[in-house]
């Protein structure tokens, strides 16, 4: 039932694998709007939005501060979206390369 291990400090999380294949399924944009408001509460969707802008930002060369400044973050939340997108065969970077 579970499909990737994540590894954390203090414990381990796992991805449920029928999630990520209903995810995949979901082809049309109203059909997954209408799934993310559901399953997500409104403040996991503000999180997620942001952690979007955030990558999309990031990718189009924003600096980190700049960011930081834009929404009120810190700049370790930013942080990690830089390493995301530095990583080798990054699939986010891919994603947004392809947009």
């Amino acid at each position: 039932m579970y499909y990737v291990t994540m590894y954390r400090n203090k414990g381990v999380r796992m991805i449920n694998k029928q999630l990520v294949k209903t995810f995949a399924e979901i082809e049309n944009e109203q059909t997954m709007r209408k799934f993310f408001k559901e399953i997500f509460t409104p403040k996991e969707l503000d999180d997620l939005s942001l952690r979007w802008r955030l990558l999309s930002e990031l990718h189009n060369n924003k600096t980190q501060r700049a960011i930081a400044k834009k929404y009120h973050i810190s700049l370790c939340k930013i942080t990690r979206g830089s390493k995301i997108l530095k990583k080798k065969n990054s699939i986010t970077k891919q994603i947004l390369d392809n947009i």
